[in-house]
């Protein structure tokens, strides 16, 4: 099966227990299938003008790209970060029963605060 429909989405944490809160919110609220926790991973990166090193969480969210502004929003409001990174990787390929999957289990209609469907 091929679909832009899907995305996986990414973001950082600063640790293994905001990863945990972010799974959490995005899985009980049903904006995502499925939030694996990959780390602790070594960051690299510029800030505020200086190169900052830092111990990190990767999420890695399976969606739908409709319910990707509400998984944004929901990032956002459990994150720690002043501007956390959250990108989107559209699914090209992948096996329709896993698609399928993802879809039954994501509810492009909840959001933060108007629970699960």
């Amino acid at each position: 099966m091929s679909s832009f429909e899907h995305l996986q989405v990414q973001t950082t944490a600063g640790s293994e227990e905001e990863a945990k809160r972010i799974a959490e919110a995005l899985v009980d609220e049903r904006l995502a299938a499925c939030v694996q926790i990959v780390g602790p991973i070594a960051s690299r990166y510029r800030w505020q003008g200086k190169v900052e090193e830092a111990q990190e969480w990767l999420c890695l969210i399976k969606t739908t790209s409709t319910a990707y502004d509400a998984v944004q929003a929901a990032i956002r409001a459990a994150h720690s970060y002043d501007e956390p990174e959250i990108i989107a990787i559209p699914i090209t390929l992948g096996s329709s029963g896993y698609l399928a999957w993802v879809e039954q289990n994501v509810d492009s209609e909840a959001g933060p605060g108007r629970g699960s469907a």
